[in-house]
C-alpha cells in the first residue's frame, strides 16, 4: 500500500477537482466537496495540512484507488 503524503488542503482540493469533484460550500474550517451521481460528500479540513489518516479516509470515501489520487496530485 503506497504511503499517503502530508498535503495542504488546497493541494487535496485541486487533486479531487481533477478527479471530477466540485467544491459545494465551506462551513467553518471544513470545505465540502460533492460529485454528481455520488452519494458521499467529502469534508476536507482547512487546517495547515491534512493528516494522513484523514486523507486516506477521504480517498476511500471517494471510491478511488490511492494510486489514482496520487497521480492527480502530481499533475
Amino acid at each position: 500500500m503506497p504511503i499517503v503524503p502530508l498535503l495542504k488542503p488546497r493541494q487535496v482540493i485541486k487533486a479531487f477537482e481533477r478527479l471530477g469533484w466540485e467544491v459545494a460550500r465551506q462551513r467553518g474550517s471544513h470545505i465540502i466537496m460533492t460529485r454528481e451521481g455520488h452519494i458521499a460528500t467529502l469534508s476536507i479540513p482547512n487546517h495547515a495540512e491534512v493528516a494522513r489518516g484523514t486523507l486516506r479516509s477521504l480517498i476511500s470515501k471517494a471510491g478511488i484507488p490511492i494510486e489514482e489520487f496520487l497521480e492527480a496530485v502530481d499533475k
